[in-house]
């Protein structure tokens, strides 16, 4: 029995190591199989994202091509407009060329048409001189007298039925004539300048800035100068810093920029805060607070002178009047005076007084743009009111108020012309001495008689005109237009003179004889 039982036990034994060893295998099988299925699908999820990353590495590059495609044609198209812009700046230039060649050749050809029509004028007047002495010589021939003969004996018929009784008549008309027009316009002229009360002395536009200390001065410069570059930059005038203590000079021809810097400089200093962009800031304010001023002095000016109906462009030249002034005259003031003069003068000789208001008030117009434009200021403002639908009589009045015209076209012209020169000449109305003035006359006067030929200079019209005698066997009609000419090129490269000079060369021959 124990033999038995150890047997039994062996078995057993044995069959639980079998048991074991194949629970072990069986394990291990089904670790090996799981570890497998980890692995492939540890396989697919690496290709997946190797699958991945070759999709986005496509799509980069498909992106990076397109955005070198669009680089490129930009650059292409970029290049393309620069060829294009070249080819244009080459044809205006080949073009322009070409105009200054045309040009040039047709100031050639006038010159030959000039001197070939001198030399047939030349031609023309000596065989003009030769038919009119055969023309004398017939008639000397088939009236049995000479030329002097026969004029004598006519002058002496005539003078013998008409001398005295003409000479009389004319002097009677004469006197009465003058007379009647002195004491006329006497009348006139007091009672235009008794109703027409103006200030003696018109205020001038200032161009000195006054400071608190000098050493605001410093703060206006800026470090490096960059303030006061701004400064100069957003008005367009220039700032002159020098020894003058406690004050800022301000220079520019146009009298509005002077105004909008003289404005923005003052409350720069009142607000102590200065640099470039607040310059910029205050110099725009000042400009619209100018602007404003400008519109309001328009109106007021029109509505003191009784003028109605303006376009607004011409208020607004109206109101740019009041920074102008002419020695010393304010030009807003004297163009409102001038208006009342012509209207008052106009009423008392019944011409039209809403044509001497219309043209006292805007003859000085074209020194509102007398900075911009070139030209004399009455023809300018002549063809700035004509452009704004200004009858054809106030046009004229405004062109010819100097005289720049040829002769006035109606009665109304003189008399803006009269109301002019009364409302500059009235005493306190301008700031020129007496000896200055005569300077200046006696000035242009020399330069005329600094000619050779010249017998007598006058200058007239406060000179703006001057009339120049010469002696006739020395300057022919030809040699009068160039002395002309020579003189107006002396006076502009020697002489200063407000608007412009007048320059009329007179030659007179006379023949003189004497009845016995």
């Amino acid at each position: 029995m124990e033999i038995g039982l150890g047997v039994a036990l062996a078995v057993a034994l044995v069959l639980s190591v079998i048991a074991g060893v194949g629970a072990y295998l069986y394990g291990y099988k089904q670790s090996e199989t799981r570890v497998r299925a980890e692995v492939k699908v540890a396989d697919l999820s690496v290709e997946k994202a190797l699958e991945e990353t070759r999709t986005l590495q496509r799509e980069m590059l498909l992106e990076a091509k397109d955005e070198s495609i669009k680089l490129k044609s930009a650059a292409e198209n970029e290049i393309r407009e620069r060829r294009s812009e070249l080819h244009r700046q080459e044809r205006r230039l080949h073009q322009k060329e070409e105009t200054l060649d045309r040009r040039t050749e047709g100031f050639e050809r006038r010159e030959r048409a000039v001197a070939q029509k001198e030399q047939d004028a030349e031609r023309l007047h000596a065989d003009a001189e030769a038919v009119k002495q055969q023309q004398m010589s017939e008639l000397e021939r088939i009236s049995g007298m000479t030329c002097e003969q026969a004029r004598d004996l006519l002058l002496s018929r005539i003078e013998d039925e008409v001398k005295d009784e003409g000479a009389r008549r004319i002097r009677e008309i004469e006197n009465q004539t003058k007379e009647e027009a002195d004491r006329r316009a006497r009348h006139i002229v007091a009672l235009a300048i008794q109703r027409c009360a103006a200030d003696q002395v018109a205020e001038t536009t200032v161009s000195v800035v006054p400071l608190p200390n000098d050493e605001m001065k410093g703060r206006i410069i800026g470090r490096e100068g960059r303030n006061i570059r701004a400064l100069e930059s957003a008005t367009g005038v220039d700032l002159i810093i020098d020894d003058t203590p406690d004050a800022v000079t301000l220079s520019g021809f146009d009298p509005v920029r002077r105004e909008v810097a003289r404005l923005s400089l003052q409350k720069l200093i009142a607000d102590g805060r200065i640099h470039p962009s607040r310059i910029e800031e205050v110099v725009q304010k000042s400009k619209l607070e100018v602007d404003a001023i400008i519109k309001e002095e328009g109106e007021g000016a029109a509505i003191k002178a009784g003028v109605h109906g303006l376009h607004p462009e011409l208020i607004r030249l109206i109101g740019r009047l009041k920074y102008r002034t002419s020695y010393g005259q304010n030009v807003l003031m004297h163009s409102v005076e001038v208006a009342n003069l012509a209207a008052i003068i106009a009423a008392e000789l019944g011409a039209d007084v809403t044509i001497c208001r219309t043209a006292g008030l805007l003859h000085d117009l074209g020194k509102a743009l007398s900075h911009e434009v070139e030209g004399p200021h009455a023809l300018i403002g002549a063809e700035v009111v004509k452009r704004y639908g200004k009858s054809g009589k106030v046009v004229s009045a405004i062109g010819n108020h100097h005289g720049e015209m040829d002769e006035p076209q109606s009665v109304e012209a003189v008399i803006v012309q009269a109301a002019d020169a009364i409302s500059g000449a009235r005493p306190g109305a301008r700031r020129e001495t007496v000896e200055n003035y005569v300077k200046r006359l006696e000035a242009l006067e020399s330069v005329a008689n600094s000619f050779a030929g010249v017998e007598r200079s006058f200058a007239i019209q406060a000179g703006r005109e001057v009339r120049i005698i010469v002696r006739p066997e020395e300057i022919d009609d030809l040699s009068a237009v160039r002395l002309a000419r020579d003189i107006v090129k002396r006076i502009e490269e020697t002489l200063e003179y407000p608007g412009q000079i007048k320059v009329t060369v007179l030659r007179e021959t006379r023949a003189v004889d004497y009845a016995r």
